[in-house]
């Protein structure tokens, strides 16, 4: 595996970065901007989701533009769409201003995520090209960390008081920083070539073979000239494919795998967590301050457990990891429900008198009064103080209120995060990028891209009327129920797609 190879892969996935940057800010950011705008649990779902929402379509068309004008251009454009993203989020004046520039970054990072492993699947050989598609995971998962530690900071220099950052503004610094890593990636991007696969298709066979000379030296650039040529002459004829020729029986198969593994990957509820994990770790009653720390865990738990699939992806393959990880990841979803279900709330004057800039008098009533459910605690908190004050206060009345095993929450959690991170985070997108005949894959990967934005969406939307309305045990408890049937169709249905060629796995997944 080559220097340049690595470098190539990390600079086009750097859109994954920036993704995951996205998503692990805005759980932090919505604990001030939430209130601030006073949303209501749909709006505060929208603000959340509407990236997610942008993103089903940039999936959708991005890999079918790429076959025309190439990879590197839409790459380009992606960048550009990030930091604008970016700077019109940091000062949205308004709700309606926030979710239209988060959905400009949707635009993006919907284009990112389907063509940085399909990117870069056309620049590997099947010995490695596993450990290089997983670089977009990685670069995802650590652009969580990043954002976990970029919240956790600018949190605590606005709780300590002795900084110009306030509750009005800590959010704008959280949403304005992304900007950096955009405009890094868009100077990054000129410096990698055109993708030769697709190069080979618009006839450019010189230049499609420099680059393959300058990856892997002239030997070995032959070998695979010859194999993509012989895969782009047998399909000659099929140029231009419409989206109905996804569901040709040929096709059926892989495209039923496609579409079982992009819909398990959200609807387990990974963007839940990661979205809201702020507000997650706060329902447990560590605190706000412990929330945001707990964030760092989190996100440091992702980026550990990803380097280990980097390892095992090709060692191990593909179907190994993916049934070990999504049954690893249904024991942490109903361990989560389980912890939830024992959780009691009860209020005492002490907790009450502490509560700041609270009256008082609005909880006089349900002082000593056991709660069973998360709901109806939080439901008759709401109405004694509005929907806003409590969403100002809700971490503070939750630790002070709620009894509960936190630690085996917090144990699910980070065991559902690991378990993601060696299965279905790197996994799904290297065998995506692995199924599809040469003249299919961008079309096929944008389709199951867009059934799995879709599903993040929903998911992401969802979410906190979930919480409000069915609680944190039946929440959890639905993705773990999920997760448990995936389990039992992934054992059934998946294939192995470790160390064979993109031209051999077409011819033996798709039947003639």
């Amino acid at each position: 595996m080559s220097g340049k190879s690595i470098f190539i892969a990390f600079v086009v996935s750097l859109g994954g970065f920036l993704f995951g940057f996205d998503a692990g800010i805005i759980s932090g950011v919505m604990d001030y901007a939430g209130p601030q705008f006073a949303l209501t649990d749909a709006q505060w779902g929208w603000v959340v989701s509407s990236p997610s929402f942008a993103a089903m379509f940039a999936m959708l068309v991005s890999g079918r533009i790429s076959d025309v004008v190439g990879r590197k251009k839409i790459l380009i454009l992606v960048a550009f769409f990030y930091a604008l993203s970016a700077l019109l989020s940091a000062y949205a004046i308004s709700y309606q201003m926030l979710y239209l520039a988060r959905m400009i970054g949707g635009l993006a990072f919907g284009a990112a995520l389907i063509l940085a492993p399909t990117y870069i699947a056309e620049i590997s050989i099947a010995k490695n090209r596993g450990k290089l598609v997983s670089i977009q995971q990685l670069n995802i998962v650590l652009g969580f960390f990043a954002a976990f530690l970029c919240n956790n900071y600018l949190n605590s220099l606005n709780s300590n008081g002795e900084s110009f950052l306030t509750d009005e503004n800590v959010w704008r610094w959280m949403l304005g920083i992304e900007l950096i890593p955009a405009l890094l990636y868009f100077l990054l991007l000129f410096f990698v070539p055109k993708s030769p696969r697709w190069l080979f298709v618009k006839n450019k066979t010189k230049e499609a073979v420099e680059v393959l000379e300058g990856l892997y030296g002239k030997q070995l650039a032959e070998s695979e000239s010859k194999t993509i040529l012989e895969s782009i002459n047998q399909e000659k004829n099929k140029q231009k494919v419409a989206i109905t020729e996804l569901f040709m029986p040929g096709l059926r198969f892989i495209l039923i795998v496609g579409l079982a593994i992009g819909v398990l990957q959200q609807i387990t509820g990974i963007n839940a967590i990661y979205f809201y994990a702020t507000s997650i770790f706060k329902q447990t009653g560590i605190g706000t301050d412990a929330a945001f720390t707990s964030g760092v865990l989190l996100s440091f738990t992702t980026v550990v457990f990803t380097i280990v699939a980097m390892f095992l992806i090709d060692k191990m393959g593909r179907r190994p990891l993916m049934i070990i990880g999504i049954g690893g990841i249904a024991v942490s979803l109903l361990l989560c429900a389980y912890g939830f279900n024992n959780a009691t709330y009860q209020l005492t004057s002490k907790d009450i008198s502490a509560f700041e800039e609270v009256d008082q008098t609005k909880l006089s009533h349900i002082v000593g009064v056991t709660f069973d459910s998360d709901v109806d605690f939080k439901n008759e908190m709401k109405l004694a103080l509005g929907n806003q004050e409590y969403a100002k206060k809700e971490g503070a009345i939750l630790e002070a209120a709620i009894d509960m095993n936190a630690s085996l929450v917090l144990i699910g959690i980070l065991g559902f995060i690991a378990c993601f991170a060696f299965s279905l985070g790197p996994v799904m997108w290297v065998m995506l990028s692995e199924m599809y005949p040469n003249n299919y894959r961008g079309l096929a990967i944008g389709f199951i891209g867009f059934v799995n934005s879709f599903a993040s969406w929903l998911v992401q939307q969802v979410f906190p009327w979930e919480l409000s309305n069915l609680g944190n045990a039946m929440s959890f408890l639905i993705f773990g129920v999920i997760a448990l049937v995936g389990f039992f169709v992934l054992l059934k249905i998946l294939p192995e797609t470790k160390g064979k060629s993109l031209e051999e796995l077409e011819k033996e997944l798709v039947k003639a």
